[in-house]
């Protein structure tokens, strides 16, 4: 859910912008004049720690799977889970999907030009799915070396296991993003994106996307359910106390940049421009990893109470992350000429794309390839 509302966001923030000749230089694919800046703030507070939760989350049950499989299913598994789909993804659905955006470009309809400017001007553009080759990358790399690495995984999640207070979870996660994510973004900027075709990926964070899925590996290693995050777990306890350290702390760092404060003490010679940028990735470092801990936890603490509706949610996640990019696209172009409330489009584009792609999950899971492997 939070992927489709992020991506239902983008069109309509206020730094948004579009490229009419390379669209794939544009914030978004669909950008509209209606824009919020509460929508800005949404997507912010996003965008600092989802992507590293969700290489957490899939770390979490690969050494079972591993073990259970064997190297070679393993591999195999994970090719036709994670691989297959995102050729799929990054190509057939992608070709759906960004069809608006050359429509807004070169007002054509034609298919033969769109193809050949998606594939030439656009450079095949992604998507979404860049996440799952990044992710098969990293479940690769894990099979070839987990005899190698098995007991450190091993040992790592029993001393995490260990963990009971919650002030030291946090110093844990801290140090590890902190480390695996400033000097490399200080060095290369922190919106850096790199890659050859659809094989794009984020170079100011890729220390940090791997550094998380290998902590997942770890805590999955320990049985997370039953020790650091289990039900009854202090740290599970604490999940109100998480969340309003979280909202805390992005507000914080939301008011330093809405209100240039750090950038006005290093114009004004108050703070020497390193320090002034240790300070902000600092306080950003703290928002991703309170963000993190305080969903893992309060999901935790919601779980035992789910309904049918939400595990069929849960059931059908990965493929509403497949498809719904088509839903979010085609949405916020219908909605481009009508003079409505941003908030109300952004509403109509999450609620209406968050249905669609899950309704198309569920009749697509009745298909055996897609049930078994997706």
């Amino acid at each position: 859910m939070l992927v489709v509302a992020h991506h239902s966001s983008l069109a309509y923030t206020t730094f948004a912008s579009f490229d009419k000749a390379a669209y794939i230089n544009s914030t978004h694919p669909v950008v509209d004049p209606q824009r919020w800046i509460g929508l800005d703030i949404f997507e912010n507070f996003n965008d600092i720690f989802f992507m590293s939760l969700m290489f957490l989350i899939g770390g979490l049950f690969l050494s079972k799977s591993f073990q259970k499989k064997g190297s070679w299913l393993f591999i195999r598994d994970r090719f036709y889970r994670l691989f297959l789909p995102f050729l799929l993804g990054g190509t057939a659905l992608m070709l759906i999907a960004y069809f608006p955006s050359f429509y807004l470009s070169h007002h054509s309809i034609s298919i033969s030009d769109y193809i050949q400017d998606f594939f030439t001007t656009e450079r095949w553009p992604v998507g979404p799915p860049w996440f799952i080759w990044v992710l098969f990358l990293f479940n690769l790399i894990f099979a070839l070396t987990y005899k190698y690495l098995d007991k450190l995984y091993g040992n790592m999640g029993r001393k995490l296991s260990q963990v009971r207070r919650s002030i030291k979870i946090f110093f844990i996660f801290y140090i590890v993003t902190w480390i695996l994510y400033v000097p490399l973004a200080y060095s290369v900027g922190m919106g850096t994106w790199v890659g050859y075709g659809p094989f794009d990926f984020q170079l100011s964070r890729i220390l940090l996307y791997f550094g998380y899925f290998l902590m997942g590996v770890a805590l999955g290693k320990a049985n997370f359910n039953t020790t650091l995050f289990s039900s009854e777990s202090a740290i599970t306890r604490n999940w109100k106390i998480w969340v309003s350290l979280a909202l805390f702390t992005y507000i914080f760092l939301t008011i330093l940049t809405e209100f240039d404060i750090l950038t006005n003490w290093v114009k004004t010679g108050k703070l020497v421009e390193i320090y002034g940028w240790l300070i902000y990735y600092s306080i950003y470092t703290a928002s991703c990893v309170f963000s993190s801990i305080a969903f893992i936890t309060t999901f935790k603490a919601i779980a035992n109470k789910s309904s049918s509706l939400w595990r069929s949610l849960s059931d059908n996640a990965y493929l509403i992350y497949l498809i719904h990019f088509v839903f979010v696209i085609w949405l916020q172009f219908m909605l481009l000429p009508f003079e409505i409330s941003p908030f109300i489009k952004f509403a109509t584009v999450f609620l209406g794309a968050l249905l669609l792609s899950w309704g198309l999950s569920i009749v697509l899971k009745k298909i055996k390839y897609v049930k078994e492997y997706v």
